[in-house]
């Protein structure tokens, strides 16, 4: 099968453009106001001062490098729950969410305990001495939030798979209702409060999650959509069997999303033993290249759910249809992506600091966001359509070569090896981004073949 017998059928590619277009949008909204989150902080602490700019850099880097495992392992919900929803088996999903839960409380507790011992390796990797203790203070705060975070992805990726994603908007936006207030008082020590820095961010956050958690799990217990799911109508225990297909299936994808992530989170890293300017100016144009990112993450998410829906009804034309809605809207936004980074990055960086060395530096950087802007819609793109046809290990070997074996090396060789700096860097970050686009749709296409 190929695209081209695909596109003659014109009004129902029209539709299911237009379907994933719906069905994602709450979702990239959803995803914005989690990067606004990371924009909240870097405001707040660039305008407290460059050193605690660089600690929430250093800090919030080692805190989504672990989360990515728990994060994209509970990634395996949205299409399990949506193949039982297409395929008429709607009365199993109460049960598997309920693991979901369990699943989701265990990896909460266990990334917990490596945030707790985690801040002893700041030192040994080099971190520059005046940045250390505002992140260790962010990750003491932060940490507590972790279980809360789980719990809030496991529901969320339920209401998700059930193609209902107006609550991810409303509870994103909602979060930030509790962060930009506390965060601003926690860190500048107003209102009587103490001035806790890039400390106070880190607990702002942690309350925010929990907030978040509670008021979905609220949601979903009294909202009538979920009523016949009988979500919490009884009290189960952990099921081995359940538990271990959620994670051979979630694993790999956690990995993957580990690989990425950890790509751009071992750059920082990297960058923040070269001092508190380039440090500072990464986390700049990091937080708005993932803002960027933000919108071909959740098309991604929805083409997951669509695809999981066809292929819960065993329609393999609606599989592939599903796939190419999802590039189409996807190559239209991040061209718009690229245009915006390319013509106005000086002006987005003046939101962050007043700082004329670390706004130059993190303007320069938004020139090369922009050049992998395509390639970076393409990987995500295909990622989540693979995750849709439940093909997660294969995908998890090609990240892993393209990020690390290509990516990495690339851009720790021109930045630290021949001197470039973060601009080194961020070559390293096109390079890999580029190969997982080719790796990942090719894969995605011959997988397709097979449905």
């Amino acid at each position: 099968m190929t695209i081209e017998s695909v596109l003659p059928a014109r009004p129902r590619f029209g539709r299911e453009v237009r379907t994933t277009g719906v069905l994602a949008a709450p979702l990239v909204a959803g995803h914005v106001s989690t990067g606004l989150i990371g924009f909240v902080d870097s405001v707040i602490a660039g305008h407290h001062g460059t050193t605690t700019l660089a600690s929430v850099a250093v800090g919030t880097a080692l805190f989504w490098l672990p989360m990515m495992i728990p994060m994209g392992t509970l990634m395996s919900l949205p299409p399990a729950v949506s193949q039982l929803d297409g395929g008429g088996r709607r009365h199993e999903i109460g049960a598997l969410f309920r693991q979901g839960l369990w699943l989701a409380a265990m990896l909460g507790v266990l990334l917990f305990g490596f945030l707790t011992v985690a801040v002893y390796a700041l030192e040994p990797m080099g971190i520059a001495a005046e940045i250390r203790p505002g992140a260790v203070a962010f990750l003491h705060g932060i940490r507590w939030g972790v279980p809360g975070l789980t719990l809030y992805l496991t529901m969320r990726y339920l209401s998700d798979g059930l193609h209902w994603t107006l609550p991810t908007m409303l509870l994103g936006f909602g979060g930030l209702l509790v962060l930009v207030p506390l965060g601003y008082l926690l860190t500048y020590g107003l209102g009587g409060l103490p001035e806790l820095g890039a400390g106070g961010l880190g607990i702002a956050s942690a309350i925010m999650m929990w907030a978040q958690a509670l008021a979905f799990a609220w949601y979903l217990a009294r909202s009538r959509r979920f009523a016949d799911l009988r979500l919490f109508a009884r009290f189960d225990r952990p099921h081995g069997p359940t538990l271990r297909s959620l994670l051979r299936t979630g694993l790999p994808i956690g990995v993957t999303v580990t690989m990425e992530g950890g790509l751009f989170i071992a750059t920082a890293l990297l960058i923040g033993r070269l001092g508190e300017v380039p440090a500072a100016a990464h986390q700049i144009a990091i937080n708005i290249s993932a803002l960027c990112f933000m919108v071909p993450m959740g098309v991604a998410e929805a083409t997951t759910v669509r695809i999981g829906h066809a292929l819960g009804r065993d329609d393999a034309h609606g599989v592939r249809r599903a796939a190419l809605a999802g590039y189409t809207i996807v190559l239209a936004t991040q061209a718009l992506s690229a245009l915006v980074l390319l013509a106005g990055n000086e002006f987005v960086v003046g939101f962050y600091t007043r700082d004329a060395t670390v706004a130059a530096l993190a303007a320069s950087l938004l020139l090369y966001a922009a050049a992998f802007q395509f390639p970076d819609g393409v990987q995500v793109l295909s990622a989540g359509a693979l995750r849709g046809l439940g093909d997660t290990r294969v995908p998890m070997l090609l990240a892993a070569l393209a990020y690390w074996g290509i990516g990495m090396p690339v851009g720790a060789g021109l930045g630290l090896g021949l001197g470039w700096g973060p601009r080194g860097m961020w070559v390293g970050l096109i390079f890999g981004l580029s190969m997982a686009a080719v790796l990942l749709c090719g894969r995605f296409w011959r997988s397709s073949r097979k449905v």
